[in-house]
């Protein structure tokens, strides 16, 4: 039986780090760290994750900058607003949480920040910076499954890795960071011929596909590391009458008696995401200050 990554406790350890450095960059320079967030409309799903990222942000001692925007925003007016956060001093981060409504352009928008405050590593900047082995802002879902995946094996190096789809969110910077940990890397889409036994090879697989439970145990390589990034909301008839419950891309039954160690779903790559978002914005504080980044906490 694989063992569990548990990811609310693991991400419970990056808060602590990043609590740990704000401190000391509160005592020793007197500079705290801010996370601005954008939300356009009142998507609800948008709107606890928006509330848990202050949360967290507050709890972990740094300045939460919440903008909430009427639906009928103008794209002119929130871009305003982005230029105005990217020209404060006190906001080291910026996320726009998408999605955001329809007359809006989401690209337009996520270039529009700051590529140093771009603390969710969308800047069409950062995504050259990362594909290229530079310094960047990294995604905060693969910076958190590379912290995992460091976590449980140290040294990447040599090990054959496939990520099971290719999103700009999650997939190719996922292969970006692996490649650079020098991992030999596959990415896996809809048009990958066999890819059954492509990932029976795997000694880490990596499933960000969007598809509920498609990888089985008779995908997994025996004593691989499986990391599900999917969340997906299924029927649950067991539970009464129009019950959903969350499962990942992967059938956790199946693949945990074959894997050596596997994330679960919920609990796992999930926590992880705020996490590192709070890490970014502590990486992106040091940088604008010219201080060292914190350890740990980076990619």
């Amino acid at each position: 039986m694989a063992d569990i990554i548990d990811g609310k406790a693991f991400a419970a350890t990056v808060r602590k780090k990043v609590a740990e450095h704000v401190t000391r960059l509160k005592s020793e320079h007197n500079i705290t760290p801010g996370l601005a967030v954008v939300l356009v409309g009142e998507d609800p799903a948008s709107e606890v994750y928006v509330r848990n990222k202050g949360k967290q942000t507050h709890e972990c001692g740094m300045n939460s900058y919440e903008h909430k925007l009427p639906a009928d925003t103008s794209e002119s007016i929130l871009l305003a607003l982005i230029d105005r956060l990217n020209n404060d001093p006190t906001v080291h981060g910026i996320l726009c949480q998408l999605p955001v409504p329809d007359h809006i352009n989401s690209e337009k928008v996520l270039n529009a920040i700051s590529p140093a405050k771009d603390v969710d590593g969308f800047h069409i900047s950062n995504v050259g910076l990362l594909a290229t082995g530079q310094k960047s802002m990294v995604p905060c879902t693969p910076l958190g499954c590379l912290m995992m995946l460091r976590d449980r094996h140290g040294s990447l190096s040599g090990m054959n890795a496939v990520v099971v789809g290719r999103s700009n969110i999650v997939g190719k910077p996922m292969a970006a960071l692996l490649l650079r940990d020098s991992c030999t890397v596959t990415i896996a889409h809809s048009r990958t011929k066999d890819i059954e036994a492509l990932c029976r090879n795997a000694d880490i697989l990596v499933a960000a596909v969007g598809r509920p439970q498609m990888i089985t145990g008779d995908w997994v390589k025996p004593g691989a590391t499986v990391i599900d990034v999917g969340i997906n909301r299924i029927p649950a008839p067991e539970r009464g009458i129009g019950k959903m419950r969350l499962v990942g891309d992967v059938d956790f039954a199946s693949a945990s008696a074959v894997a050596g160690a596997i994330t679960p779903v919920p609990g796992g790559v999930g926590p992880m995401t705020i996490a590192c978002l709070l890490a970014n914005t502590v990486t992106a504080c040091c940088r604008a200050n010219g201080l060292p980044e914190p350890e740990g906490l980076t990619a």
